[in-house]
């Protein structure tokens, strides 16, 4: 199917061609004509002349009417780094202002293997679309998982949440989510002492058993513990027979109100990792033996005390 673009869309992206902003790269009449040649179109005429955006727009208009892909063709080679050779600030300032054309059009710029792709997206303004929730995650990802390996891969789960945010995924976010707050709990569990004892086995916890352990054991605040209920919901709609009985699909106001959700979460085990990791001088065997530990939950910062410290760790997501 063809990608179809509004008529001021078409507008814009023929002055991103001739480049008439300073912060752009400019292009003669015939290089125009070479640029739609790079960017694949067949049978490109020869620059007769026309002032150069009337003669890029029109053309753009036919080849959309004539019911060819040429228009994305031109987008897509505008984002393209190889018409950029030693042009680097053209090149961010044209990816930036092309994003600011699509994105009131429903699509913006991705990547496809490297390579620039379009992708769709919720219509509005662009500092509107990309802003992340406001709630800020104080602490990064090895501040709560002290396993490298697994840091690495909450790490990389959060990461793919925000991409999903970008293009509009919002469904495949709170999944993402949702599943890095499981990992994280369980991992708590694992490495940490425990003043009440699991309900069950590890490997038959799920994720509200996660979040009620951690919060008996105060290593996460009561809103925190409330709050994870709304993103255990909409993380089951991994499967699709959940989300048909619910009736509903996440959108962005639903991502909205789950991040914080992960923020708070991450930012009080944080603020209770040191007092409740298993001391490693203490052999293996005792500590099988040991269903609690005195005076811990005395010991432990609260996430109010390490707010009041003076610094604070780099923030790493959102």
């Amino acid at each position: 199917m063809n990608e179809i673009f509004d008529d001021s869309t078409l507008t814009e992206i023929a002055h991103l061609i001739c480049g008439d902003e300073t912060s752009l790269h400019y292009r003669k009449g015939y290089e125009i004509a070479a640029f739609f040649q790079r960017a694949g179109w067949d049978d490109v005429p020869d620059y007769d002349g026309t002032p150069r955006h009337k003669w890029a727009r029109e053309l753009l208009k036919e080849r959309q009417e004539d019911g060819t892909d040429d228009a994305k063709r031109a987008i897509l080679r505008l984002a393209n780094r190889l018409e950029y050779y030693n042009q680097q600030h053209e090149y961010r300032a044209t990816l930036k202002r092309l994003n600011e054309v699509l994105v009131l059009d429903g699509r913006r710029i991705g990547a496809d293997g490297g390579q620039p792709a379009l992708v769709r997206c919720e219509a509005g303004f662009e500092d509107e679309v990309l802003q992340l929730p406001r709630v800020e995650l104080k602490v990064s990802v090895k501040d709560v998982v002290s396993d490298p390996d697994l840091a690495t891969a909450v790490q990389l789960r959060l990461d793919e949440a925000r991409t999903c945010y970008e293009h509009g995924a919002y469904t495949s976010a709170i999944i993402m989510l949702g599943s890095l707050l499981e990992g994280v709990l369980a991992h708590a569990a694992q490495v940490r002492t425990a003043d009440e004892r699991m309900p069950k086995p590890l490997r038959n916890m799920g994720l509200n058993d996660f979040v009620d352990f951690a919060f008996k054991n105060k290593w996460i605040e009561h809103d925190a513990k409330l709050a994870s209920e709304l993103v255990r919901h909409y993380r089951n709609l991994v499967h699709p027979l959940a989300e048909k009985k619910t009736g509903h699909s996440p959108n962005r106001d639903t991502l909205d109100m789950c991040w914080p959700v992960v923020n708070a979460t991450l930012n009080d085990l944080a603020a209770t990792a040191t007092a409740s990791l298993i001391p490693t001088s203490v052999p293996v065997h005792a500590e099988r033996g040991r269903s609690r530990t005195p005076n811990a939950s005395t010991q432990r910062p609260t996430p109010a005390s390490v707010a009041r410290r003076p610094g604070g760790a780099p923030v790493v997501g959102t």
